[in-house]
C-alpha cells in the first residue's frame, strides 16, 4: 500500500492487484468516504478527490485494512446484484473453450457459475470490468481489434470480464451477447453497474 499527492485536496492510493482494490473500495467505512468529495476505484488505485482531512483518511483506511488482515475480493453489499442475462454464440466462444480446454458447454457452465464483482468503471460510460474468474482462465485480447463491437457484447480480456454498453471498437474475446441495458443518459443512476456491484451471469437460449 502506498499512498501519492494527487493534487492540493487529493490522494491516490496504490494496492498490489485489482482484488485488493476492489475489497479496500467495498471495506472502506462510512466516515472514509465522508472525507472526500468523490472516490474512484481503478486497475491498481483508488482516487479520492476533494479531501477534507489528509492525514485522518490515511489513518482511517490503512487500520481498516490492517484489521481485515489485507484485503480480499469482495462486493460491496450496499452496491447490490445484478443478473445479466446472456446468450453465448459469442464469435470467440470456440477460441476461448480451446484455451480454457474446455467444451463450449463447460465454458458456459463456468461462466454462468462465477460470482462477479465489479472492481471499477471505464473505457466507455458503463463499461464495467468484473474480476472473479481464477487465474489460469485468463485470457489476453484479440491479436487485432474488431473495429465494432455491437452493444451488450459479453467479453472477455485478461482478468475481466465486461459488458460493451454501446457500439464501440474493442478487442475483447467475445463469448455472448445480453439484451440488457447498461447505460442510459435518462437514468438515475445512467449506469447500471457500479464499483462494488455482484454481477451474475446466467444463460438464455
Amino acid at each position: 500500500m502506498r499512498w501519492l499527492p494527487a493534487g492540493p485536496h487529493g490522494l491516490l492510493l496504490e494496492l498490489g492487484s485489482t482484488a485488493e482494490v476492489t475489497a479496500a473500495y467495498a471495506g472502506l467505512d462510512p466516515v472514509c468516504r465522508e472525507l472526500a468529495g468523490d472516490v474512484v476505484p481503478a486497475a491498481r488505485t483508488i482516487f479520492f478527490d476533494d479531501v477534507t482531512d489528509l492525514d485522518r483518511l490515511r489513518e482511517l483506511v490503512g487500520g481498516g485494512l490492517d484489521r481485515v488482515g489485507g484485503p480480499a475480493a469482495t462486493g460491496d453489499s450496499d452496491a447490490g446484484e445484478v443478473e445479466v442475462p446472456v446468450r453465448y454464440d459469442g464469435e470467440d466462444l470456440d477460441d476461448v473453450a480451446r484455451l480454457w480446454e474446455m467444451s463450449r458447454d463447460e465454458v458456459v457452465a463456468t461462466h454462468t457459475g462465477t460470482a462477479f464483482v465489479v472492481a471499477f468503471c471505464g473505457f466507455a460510460p458503463g463499461f464495467a470490468y468484473c474480476t472473479g474468474l481464477p487465474e489460469r482462465l485468463h485470457v489476453a485480447r484479440r491479436p487485432s481489434p474488431r473495429t465494432r463491437v455491437p452493444a451488450g457484447s459479453v467479453g472477455l480480456a485478461g482478468e475481466f470480464t465486461g459488458v460493451y454498453p454501446t457500439a464501440s471498437p474493442g478487442g475483447w474475446q467475445l463469448i455472448g451477447v445480453t439484451d440488457l441495458t447498461l447505460f442510459d443518459v435518462t437514468a438515475e443512476p445512467p449506469a447500471l453497474l457500479a464499483p462494488g456491484t455482484r454481477v451474475r451471469f446466467t444463460e438464455v437460449r
